[in-house]
């Protein structure tokens, strides 16, 4: 079973003078909402998680969504033996997160991870439909504790592109 999950920060608050309602893409998705992500697997008792502290937890859900999709775009979907990488890179260091699908499996591993370590494994259908709920029950927190952000013109957007599975 898949968990993703999320932290703000209190070190690195967002400006008290922003305006979420005319906040555009840039701003949501790198300046604002910092913390940490982690990304677990129960069954497994395993997980990669971030303990920086200006992660920018709303970039991470979309990004994470972008990265699923990316990796179905071989017609043959579960079929393909051939992998499909990509990766999602932390814009203020040299981490990544990187992503290999084969067959209907994805493999997450991380750059600050051991390399003898083994990868988190998950069923692609799992992961899509876990990326897309997280995105939706982060945007629903952030929407109740930031005034104005539900009626942001990007949210909606985001939102509608990657609706709930």
């Amino acid at each position: 079973m898949i968990d993703l999950g999320y932290s703000l920060s209190r070190r690195f608050p967002d400006p008290p003078q922003t305006d979420y309602r005319t906040a555009d893409v840039r701003a949501l998705r790198h300046d604002l909402f910092c913390g940490d992500v982690y990304l677990a697997d129960t069954e497994a008792d395993r997980e990669l998680s971030t303990a920086w502290g200006w992660v920018p937890v709303l970039d991470f859900a979309w990004a994470l969504c972008d990265i699923v999709e990316r990796l179905d775009r071989d017609p043959r979907g579960s079929r393909s033996a051939r992998p499909v990488h990509a990766e999602l890179d932390f814009t203020e260091s040299t981490d990544r997160m990187l992503f290999e699908r084969r067959f209907g499996w994805v493999d997450i591993t991380a750059d600050w991870v051991p390399a003898e370590e083994a990868p988190l494994t998950f069923n692609h259908a799992a992961l899509r439909r876990e990326a897309r709920d997280f995105l939706h029950d982060l945007i629903a927190d952030l929407t109740d504790m930031h005034e104005g952000l539900a009626d942001n013109p990007a949210v909606w957007e985001v939102q509608a592109r990657y609706p709930r599975v």
